[in-house]
């Protein structure tokens, strides 16, 4: 919500601020002077350059922000009579997301000794099974993509059936859900991260429990499961 004296398209735009930064400070960094900041913040209409700079220093774009924009503006609009009166109508019109391939997975046996319970799912980037509406937090993430989960291995965090979109440019830390996945076509494995070394990935699974390891050489890539898709 926009505080006092302070217009819609900055208050879209405190969406995009970096943590570590005060709105000032990130105005700085970008090369915005102090006063066509302090005139955004009070009236809007920012130049174009302007907001350029400002989502340059996130590693966002223009596209993105007016993707994202939810604030809307007042617009001058003409009455019967041919005067202008106020309408709501947003200062940016909001560009239509590109939705998130859902592909194709399935189980495609166990992992490691027989009867580990540790499912390995075949997942087939090539094949697209369905387009699924994607996330405004996944707006910039061209390489996100959608899986369905297959298994039971993640209940009760994870029902089987349900969509989970997936990114493999998103940061990963301890605790997060990730898909591992497996060198030579050997498929993927879903797990929580518990500990990550040079050497190894350590994954806990819920049902059954179990902890296990994968050593470095055999892991293709790490992909982080940002949600379940509703």
């Amino acid at each position: 919500m926009a505080g006092a004296g302070e217009s819609p398209i900055y208050r879209d735009l405190m969406r995009f601020k970096p943590e570590h930064l005060s709105p000032n400070a990130w105005a700085v960094q970008a090369g915005v002077s102090r006063t066509v900041w302090a005139d955004m913040r009070r009236h809007g209409n920012p130049s174009r350059r302007t907001l350029e700079k400002l989502l340059a220093v996130v590693g966002s774009s223009l596209a993105e922000f007016e993707a994202l924009r939810i604030g809307d503006q007042p617009r001058s609009a003409p009455t019967r009579s041919g005067k202008l009166e106020e309408s709501k109508a947003p200062l940016w019109s909001p560009a239509r997301l590109p939705p998130l391939p859902l592909i194709a997975a399935s189980i495609s046996g166990e992992w490691g000794a027989s009867g580990s319970g540790i499912q390995v799912i075949e997942l087939r980037p090539d094949v697209t099974v369905h387009l699924v509406q994607r996330p405004n937090s996944l707006a910039g993430d061209s390489k996100a993509y959608a899986m369905t989960i297959v298994g039971d291995s993640m209940w009760p965090r994870f029902r089987r059936g349900r969509r989970v979109a997936v990114s493999p440019a998103a940061p990963i830390a301890i605790g997060d859900d990730i898909l591992l996945a497996l060198k030579s076509d050997q498929g993927a494995l879903i797990g929580e991260l518990v500990k990550r070394t040079n050497k190894s990935v350590e994954l806990r699974q819920f049902n059954p429990d179990a902890t296990f390891a994968v050593v470095a050489d055999e892991i293709e890539a790490l992909h982080k499961i940002v949600g379940e898709l509703f």
